[in-house]
């Protein structure tokens, strides 16, 4: 008897060898990565979310609802949800649908939604869904009906290929079922829950014209064949190969191990080029350290120069974290100087903007301060806190400016303060102390606003991440508390506001004061560094 292989809508956007791995019967009991309690965070998040927004709809939604309890086993959730279906029932809540062993697939969706003869998926996430702009195709929150969806002047569509393609892994089990509604549509409720997003699975909005049902074909029949493969005891039709995944993924000690053992050179080189390397001989870091940088690459590049491949496995060989891709290392200074780092919670807001000043005496303290609500997120609290803070730069900037000195603020990856800054601004537009937009836009396009991650990009090589907590220990700075990181803040924060009706916790909040304080430290420390002391590091060029 052929070997079962059933696949849920995840498959189609998760690694090929993580496929084959949970595929394959004799990785069964392999030790996996220990859970990330962040992650398990978000999960908790996103259940509380999926029941809120049940909540709303059941009140504001009058006729017969099914619900399926979560906590059933998988056996008997698809059985109430076939009874269900079989009845006609007008929505089903947490729908586990019976599995479709000819199509190989297995999923659930938060809402099914009869229409006509048939049903359309509803998903509820707990990520933004649109964008402001126009050409989103929307409806109240608690408007169920596709039909009364209009093209929104306000909103467009946020690129969230998971859910379309979860979408349509939802539709071809519908269609197995004879049960799918006449039109290809799949909703979306989101973090915001303002809107229900309808997408049309058969439009072609995805690249070369492609529709969301005929991406999730081909991607689909690949992960079923990568699957059973395994299942079969087939030659694998997916090797290990480090990409942006593995940083989470349960299986990445296994991968690592495999990869380590035969020094492969995707520990170097990620994605297609690593993949392209493999095929033109090029398979281990060793091979391609010996390439010469000057010469032509062996396949068709795309991951920024060569020569930088080439010594970056030689300081990966050589277990060098950082290596100096430039002959001097430079970078921006100024009388007056300012680090900045915002900690934000998801997408709910940013509750904390924390600052150092150094430099020359302009008649402000100097040292570390920080502007910070600890009203739980989303509050208009948050438009004070950011109103001080922003007061307090431009004041900084102003008598810098009056005393004929020079100021520089610095920041590490300014992607992310400068989409608060620029949030702030949108969402708290008109309320005492926010600036206008133009204000913000003018600092963040002068050469006052100095962004130390790509000044670590431009001139350095980094065989470990250029992340600021792999850097700035390479520059003699480390953080006073062991579990300093973005996604740990996360937990402290949960705590510092006593969210979910917990008690608050104060020593939480000095903890996340002390992280910010380090993080900014931490660009002071590496921006002293690449001042001076940077320039004695290997030259990528004498490896």
């Amino acid at each position: 008897m052929e070997t079962e292989v059933l696949l849920d809508a995840g498959a189609v956007t998760r690694c090929r060898r993580r496929v084959h791995l949970e595929a394959d019967p004799s990785m069964r009991g392999t030790p996996l990565a220990p859970p990330d309690p962040a992650g398990e965070q978000r999960r908790a998040d996103a259940a509380a979310h999926r029941m809120e927004i049940r909540r709303r709809l059941v009140e504001a939604v009058p006729g017969d609802w099914v619900t399926v309890p979560r906590e059933l086993p998988a056996r008997e959730r698809a059985r109430i949800t076939e009874q269900a279906l079989a009845d006609g029932a007008s929505r089903i809540w947490g729908a586990l649908l019976p599995a479709d062993q000819v199509g190989h697939r297995r999923g659930g969706a938060e809402l099914l939604i009869r229409a006509g003869e048939g049903y359309l998926p509803l998903l509820v996430v707990r990520h933004r869904i649109t964008d402001p702009g126009a050409g989103a195709v929307t409806a109240p929150p608690t408007e169920l009906d596709p039909a009364r969806a209009v093209v929104d002047e306000q909103r467009k569509v946020r690129s969230q290929p998971r859910d379309q393609l979860r979408l349509a892994h939802l539709r071809r089990m519908l269609e197995a079922l004879g049960l799918a509604a006449h039109q290809p549509l799949g909703g979306v409720i989101g973090l915001d829950a303002d809107v229900v997003l309808w997408h049309d699975l058969a439009a072609p909005t995805w690249p070369g014209g492609r529709s969301a049902l005929a991406e999730y074909d081909a991607r689909f029949a690949d992960r079923v064949a990568v699957a059973r493969a395994a299942a079969t005891g087939a030659p694998a039709l997916a090797e290990p190969s480090r990409i942006l995944e593995c940083r989470s993924c349960p299986w990445w000690p296994t991968c690592e191990a495999e990869l380590r053992a035969v020094r492969d050179v995707s520990l170097v080189v990620r994605g297609e080029d690593a993949v392209e390397l493999r095929r033109a001989g090029v398979s281990t870091v060793d091979k391609l350290a010996a390439l010469d940088p000057a010469d032509e690459p062996p396949i068709v590049w795309t991951s920024g120069p060569f020569a930088d491949a080439v010594a970056l496995a030689r300081a990966w060989l050589a277990d060098l974290t950082v290596v100096r891709r430039v002959p001097e290392v430079t970078v921006p200074r100024g009388d007056v100087e300012v680090d900045v780092d915002m900690e934000s919670f998801g997408e709910s807001g940013a509750y904390l903007w924390g600052c150092l000043l150094s430099g020359a005496d302009i008649g402000m303290a100097r040292g570390y301060r920080s502007f910070v609500t600890w009203d739980p997120l989303p509050t208009v609290d948050e438009a004070r806190s950011f109103a001080e803070f922003w007061a307090w730069l431009r004041e900084v900037r102003e008598r810098t400016a009056a005393a004929g000195l020079t100021f520089r603020a610095y920041c590490y990856n300014a992607m992310a303060e400068n989409r608060w800054l620029f949030g702030s601004v949108d969402r708290f537009a008109g309320l005492d102390g926010i600036p206008a937009k133009r204000e913000v836009q003018s600092f963040v396009d002068s050469a006052e606003w100095v962004d130390l991650f790509r000044a670590v990009s431009d001139q350095f090589l980094c065989s470990r991440g250029k992340g600021l907590k792999v850097v700035a220990p390479v520059a003699g700075f480390s953080w006073r508390d062991p579990e300093a990181g973005g996604e740990a803040s996360m937990r402290w924060y949960r705590d510092a506001v006593g969210m979910d009706g917990a008690e608050l916790d104060q020593a939480q909040r000095k903890r996340l004061l002390r992280y910010n304080e380090d993080d900014v430290r931490a660009t002071q420390v590496l921006r002293h560094w690449m001042s001076g002391p940077a320039n004695e590091i290997p030259y990528m060029n004498d490896l």
